[in-house]
Formats: structure tokens, sequence, C-alpha cells
């Protein structure tokens, strides 16, 4: 498994209306093995700095690195959990998760992950194999795109609202099946979520973002045991981590919007 470091990360964007200053000097360690989940406000970040890890995006300063190499482009060695399951609606579902082990990038590679078949017993998809996307619930659909990933054997998962698009209960169900998962074989994750109660269920730490430009607010350990189970969610430490980690994300929304509502009426002055 693979660390990940962000020293003094800052991230312009260039637009027709001006630069955006998407993030300030964000300074970050996720250690091998971590689970850490990115938090905050709509608007302070979150995705930019899971872009960057990526290699989908560059920073504008400072430096991204993964195991000490610098992150330049897109690599097999981070796999990388859309909230749209990202599958080929023309592949079946086992040439699907298949799919990343034909890249060239990965061929070259000695791969320690499980085979597709081992995979698809795992997410409980082998009786589907053959079934196409469109045939498939969308907890079952994110079930695959989360088995492409791992078949290719990442050091890194990084993880953007991957469960954003379920309902309430399929989101639960897949929260316990990613724990499940990653108890077994301990990837180091980088998720971001707006979910609160979902970070604090499954995180080892949450990075709170502060807005506007985007940067670290606080970070919040999480001292819950684990294996975790769905019944730790009622816990009181649970509630207080929840509650006080919605305290700052609520402020720093406030703050957000008052900065937004004042620009608005400095420009129609």
């Amino acid at each position: 498994m693979a660390e990940v470091a962000l020293d003094k990360v800052g991230k312009v964007f260039e637009s027709r209306s001006g630069r955006v200053n998407a993030l300030s000097a964000v300074d970050l360690r996720v250690a091998r093995n971590e689970f850490v989940a990115i938090v905050g406000a709509s608007g302070c970040g979150k995705s930019t700095l899971l872009n960057l890890v990526a290699g989908f995006e560059h920073p504008t300063g400072g430096t991204v690195r993964v195991d000490g190499k610098l992150v330049e482009r897109p690599g097999p060695d981070r796999g990388v959990v859309f909230q749209q399951s990202a599958l080929f609606p023309w592949l079946t579902v086992r040439r699907n998760i298949a799919f990343g082990l034909g890249l060239a990038a990965n061929r070259s590679r000695t791969l320690k992950g499980p085979s597709v078949d081992q995979i698809l017993k795992r997410v409980g998809l082998a009786a589907f194999a053959n079934h196409f996307p469109a045939q498939l619930s969308g907890g079952m659909r994110q079930r695959a795109a989360i088995a492409g990933v791992l078949v290719i054997d990442p050091g890194v998962l990084l993880m953007d609202e991957p469960f954003g698009a379920l309902d309430a209960l399929t989101r639960s169900l897949m929260q316990d099946f990613l724990l499940e998962l990653w108890e077994e074989n301990r990837k180091t994750v980088l998720l971001v979520t707006h979910d609160i109660n979902e970070a604090v269920y499954l995180a080892d730490r949450l990075v709170i973002m502060a807005g506007h430009p985007g940067r670290v607010r606080e970070i919040v350990p999480v001292d819950l045991p684990r294996p975790r189970r769905y019944a730790l969610q009622a816990e009181p430490e649970f509630i207080r981590l929840r509650d006080h980690v919605t305290r700052i994300v609520r402020d720093e929304a406030a703050k957000a919007a008052a900065t937004e509502a004042a620009g608005v009426e400095s420009a129609a002055a």
C-alpha cells in the first residue's frame, strides 16, 4: 500500500470571469493503510484535491507525491471510483471488471490482487458476470465499478462521492460493503463525501475543508473501534464526533455564503 503527501498545494483555475483560487497551501499526509475522509461545504475544493492526487489536474503550487514519487499524471498505482459507476454499457460485468487489466500500464505490472473470478465472487456478482450494466441495480453497478478498480491492485483507492447517487438504504449497505473490503486488504483510501455520518463511520481521520480558497480547517481523529458495524452509529462517541464535525462544516458553509453575498453586492455597486 502507498502513502500520500501534499505539501503547500495550491490550485488556481483560469476562467472567462477571472481567476478562481480553488486550493491554497494544503498540507496533508495519508499514511499507508489509512482510511481518510475529506468533508466540507460545497465549493471548498474537496474534489479538486482528489483530482490532484489522481493526476487529473496539476497543482499551480506545491507538490503531490505518492510513495515519494511526484504525481504528474494518472497511473495504475491510484484507482479512482466516481459517483457514477463509469461502466461501459456495451460490455458485460465480467468484461467491465477485466477491462483495466488489458491496459498497457497494467500489463507490465506484477499484480497481487484478486483474479476477475475471485473479485466477482467477493462483490457478490458471480451470478451476474454475463449481464450488462443496464440489467443491474445502482448498488450492483457501483460494486462492479469498485471491483474493476480493485482487480488492478492499486496502492491508493480514491473515491469521489462513490455512494452519492444511491438511495439511503443501498448507501448504508454499500458503506458496510466498503468497510468489509477495506478490513480485508487495508488499502490506503482517500474518500470525498458530503455525508458526515458516512465519513465518521468509515474513516480513521476526517479532513475538514474550509473554502474560498480551499484549505484544511481541521483534522479530526476518529477513535472508534474496528471492525465497525451499523449499531456503532447510535453510540455517544459517534454522535459526539458527528455533531462536532457538522458544526464546523455548517460554520464554514455560512462563512462561504456570506462571502459570496458580499461579492455579489460589491459587483452590483
